[in-house]
């Protein structure tokens, strides 16, 4: 039994007294209310949820807007899939859905969001693969569209946001590849404007120049999110007059192909080039053991829905605790990938 109306005949009440009860107004008393949930339960009442969005204006959706050239690639489905499922979990306590926006890689983004917005889609918007500068961020603020973006940008219109600890990664690697004896470091960065290469490369520049280094231009490796970007890098690296006896791989799709051109040549990672990397599933299959930064993507997801929730007027109530721009720290995982001295050249 579906219908609000048979609901109302069978408790023999108006159609509105039921269904103010089921939207929770305060003019019906408890008594009444307490019939109508039960009621509504055990006769499987399912309300018309377009019904309602259209009296209520929302559409109970949210929208996560991604670019399928840079992220849906490799193993970048693995990634947002379970940022997906964390993000779904909260949702599902507030009858919401995800749907996931998927740009084309031969549109523009903003063109694309305009089209979006313009549909009046969804009630807020969760955008992903942030540019240094990007235009999203403005347009969505000057609407008062409810927002959280997976990354900083220059762009800042005072709105919440979530970013992966990219220049805690940088420092610690690093740190570590110095210290056992590198001073040829070499490191990758996405191809693309993506905002996240500017920061790591950043970091990384600083925290050489720390131990009195300076990175080498020659050795910043820019590549697609794919295995057959990191079997780019391999090639070019190894085919230096000086290759660098260590690389730290950004992104945690790359490193099969890394690690399938070096066997090609004859070059082991672990002996001949230290290598560390992003955790993905794939990496317990890697030989050496792959020593990486792994972070709880579903976590993430959490905290992201609850981030947009925050913001927007219906359920900031729920989440008064919300994180708020927030770096999201990675672990670093021990493997053995990296020596514990450089190998001489």
């Amino acid at each position: 039994m579906k219908g609000i109306r048979r609901l109302a005949q069978h408790l023999d009440i108006s159609i509105g007294t039921v269904s103010r009860a089921l939207n929770g107004k305060p003019d019906v008393n408890e008594e009444t209310r307490r019939r109508v949930l039960q009621a509504a339960a055990e006769l499987g009442y399912v309300p018309n949820q377009s019904g309602r969005s259209l009296r209520q204006g929302t559409t109970n959706i949210i929208g996560f807007m991604m670019q399928t050239g840079t992220e849906i690639t490799g193993q970048g489905d693995i990634f947002f899939m379970s940022v997906f499922d964390g993000v779904q979990a909260v949702f599902a306590r507030h009858k919401l859905d995800l749907v996931a926006l998927l740009c084309s890689s031969e549109e523009d983004p903003s063109d694309y969001l305009r089209r979006v917005v313009a549909r009046g889609f969804a009630d807020g918007l969760i955008l992903s693969a942030t540019q240094r500068d990007d235009p999203r961020i403005e347009f969505l603020a000057e609407r008062n569209i409810p927002f959280v973006t997976l990354g900083r940008s220059l762009t800042d219109a005072g709105q919440p946001w979530l970013d992966l600890d990219f220049e805690g990664m940088a420092q610690a690697s690093i740190d570590r590849l110095v210290a056992r004896g590198h001073r040829r470091i070499a490191i990758t960065r996405p191809h693309d404007d993506i905002n996240l290469g500017y920061i790591f490369v950043d970091r990384c520049r600083r925290a050489l120049a720390a131990h009195g280094l300076a990175l080498d231009e020659d050795l910043i490796f820019r590549s697609t999110p794919n295995e057959a970007g990191g079997y780019q890098i391999a090639r070019d690296l190894l085919a230096l007059d000086e290759p660098p006896t260590a690389i730290v791989l950004i992104n945690e799709t790359i490193a099969i192909g890394f690690y399938q051109a070096l066997s090609e040549a004859g070059v082991k990672p672990g002996r001949d080039i230290a290598v560390i990397g992003r955790y993905s599933p794939h990496a317990h299959f890697l030989s050496p053991p792959l020593t990486c930064f792994r972070l709880s993507l579903r976590d993430l997801g959490i905290a992201l829905a609850e981030t947009l929730l925050s913001a927007m007027p219906a359920f900031k109530d729920h989440y008064p605790q919300a994180p708020a721009n927030r770096v999201w720290q990675m672990e670093l995982v021990e493997g053995e990938s990296d020596p514990f001295r450089a190998p001489r050249r």
